[in-house]
């Protein structure tokens, strides 16, 4: 989160501290989003001749006219006036020499294609164009794409307008901060103008812009809440606008700070992270605060899917089968959702045929799959009998398909005894039986018993809980941990069985 010093000196900060901007700040390219409209005129003429903050650390500054390029986008809705809009941003462009990048795009064709719907086409369509102008340019120019920027015409009311609309469907902090400042290459630098501002400084300076019909048209819930509901509070309280914008400062600063929180909770409960599956600690996410546990659901599912729409009246009923301990319901995108052995599971469609981690008790038989399933029981020695003799001609005997290990060292003895079975996990650890206590990546063991990557995800580690030691690879190796020696008095055995 933004410090208070930071906060505040950067209102004040107009030049640049040569460790505030990478060594091609001063050079990326700056992609100007203009449709012809009074706010996106007025963004170009500002970067143009005068000085914008950029959010590139320095502050209130003049951008060098060779990093300004213009993007205009025709979504054909228009006809002649769309060609109008084009023509006028092209001749704007002209006039202040700035390369102008035109395209044309049918949206209402995709919106129809994709069932969507015609002003969230026209969005994608417009920041997927202004990304790939940035990345051309920017390889081009030989410098890295982050340092690029997008720069947007967002007003404050635009911001206050946004706010209202969120507040309409019903969202979190995360939508009341309304549009942001900034978010990674997409700047808004004029969210502290309002909309008047712009036009009094386009007048002034005796430039015209292009208007919109349809921004009249209060069918779009947009204008319904510029032409109906902002006038009506601007009679009540003229510095609506602005007072909105403080709120959405605030609200944002906060939303920062406790999505930092909840980062680090999400951290502390995932268990199992791989490619369409996500495994949480139900128990402690129930414990959690609910302010918490709500943004934790809502990025771990995002991790998964970044495209899911996900919204509060799913993360409810998630939450809700987690305090019952048990359940399962469908999220969006058929995302599948289940809580199974003290566990939250989040699955992908194509990821649903994963196999789920769970306990198995001592002693006891789980079935993982239709062919594959794991049975432990304890076997106690006898006085006469030598448990490291025992385990060592059992071993040749199973060929790893069964081991005996030292029940107590494991952990499985007493009321409750219970171990983790799941799949090979990034960075895993263990130390082979045989190796004298060295250490190995289980990746590295797993490619020495030359096992395909393609297969990995097939084998079976038990574990002592879930993200703890591995106990043993089944059908690989076990753990030197937990080997029996001549002080074993309880044997445990792990077997696995495939069909």
């Amino acid at each position: 989160m933004t410090s208070v010093a930071r906060r505040y000196a950067q209102n004040t900060r107009t030049f640049a501290h040569p460790s505030d901007c990478g060594v091609d700040e001063g050079h990326a390219p700056v992609v100007l989003m203009v449709s012809g409209g009074a706010d996106s005129t007025a963004l170009l003429v500002l970067a143009a001749t005068s000085t914008l903050d950029i959010a590139d650390g320095r502050g209130l500054a003049r951008i060098a006219k060779e990093r300004l390029h213009v993007l205009h986008v025709n979504h054909g809705l228009r006809g002649k006036d769309a060609q109008k809009d084009e023509i006028f941003v092209q001749q704007l462009c002209l006039r202040f020499g700035i390369p102008c990048e035109v395209i044309q795009v049918k949206v209402a064709d995709l919106a129809a294609r994709f069932g969507g719907n015609v002003e969230n086409a026209g969005r994608e369509v417009r920041y997927a164009a202004a990304h790939k102008l940035a990345n051309e340019l920017s390889n081009q120019l030989g410098t890295s794409r982050s340092a690029a920027r997008i720069l947007t015409a967002h007003t404050a009311n635009d911001r206050a307008e946004t706010f209202f609309a969120n507040a309409l469907k019903g969202t979190g902090t995360a939508g009341l901060t309304s549009i942001p400042r900034r978010r990674n290459r997409i700047v808004r630098p004029l969210l502290d103008y309002t909309h008047e501002d712009l036009c009094n400084l386009l007048e002034l300076r005796g430039m015209t812009w292009r208007e919109d019909a349809t921004n009249s048209d209060t069918h779009y819930q947009r204008a319904f809440i510029r032409h109906e509901i902002m006038p009506q509070l601007k009679r009540r309280n003229p510095n609506v606008v602005q007072s909105i914008g403080t709120t959405c400062e605030i609200l944002s600063d906060e939303d920062i700070y406790l999505s930092q929180v909840s980062a680090q909770a999400l951290r502390a409960v995932q268990s199992r992270s791989q490619e369409g599956l996500i495994a949480l600690n139900a128990a402690k996410l129930a414990a959690m605060d609910v302010a918490i546990a709500r943004r934790v659901v809502r990025m771990a599912v995002y991790n998964l899917e970044p495209e899911c729409r996900i919204e509060a009246q799913h993360i409810n009923r998630v939450l809700s089968i987690v305090a019952q301990g048990a359940g399962s319901i469908n999220l969006p995108m058929d995302m599948d959702c289940r809580v199974e052995f003290g566990m939250l599971f989040l699955r992908t469609h194509t990821a649903q045929h994963l196999r789920a981690p769970q306990w198995l008790a001592i002693p006891n038989t789980v079935q993982l799959d239709e062919k594959t399933r794991v049975a432990a029981r304890l076997i106690s020695v006898q006085p006469a009998d030598d448990p490291q003799q025992i385990a060592r001609a059992h071993g040749k005997e199973w060929q790893n398909t069964s081991v005996l290990l030292d029940a107590q060292l494991v952990g499985a003895v007493g009321e409750g005894a219970k171990l983790w079975i799941d799949t090979p996990q990034p960075g895993d650890v263990l130390c082979p039986l045989g190796m004298h206590g060295q250490s190995k990546k289980l990746s590295d063991l797993l490619g020495e018993a030359k096992i395909p990557v393609s297969e990995r995800n097939d084998i079976v580690v038990v574990r002592t809980k879930p993200a703890g030691p591995i106990v043993w690879v089944a059908g690989v190796r076990a753990d030197e941990r937990f080997r029996c020696t001549d002080k074993t008095k309880v044997l445990l055995e792990l077997k696995i069985h495939t069909d």
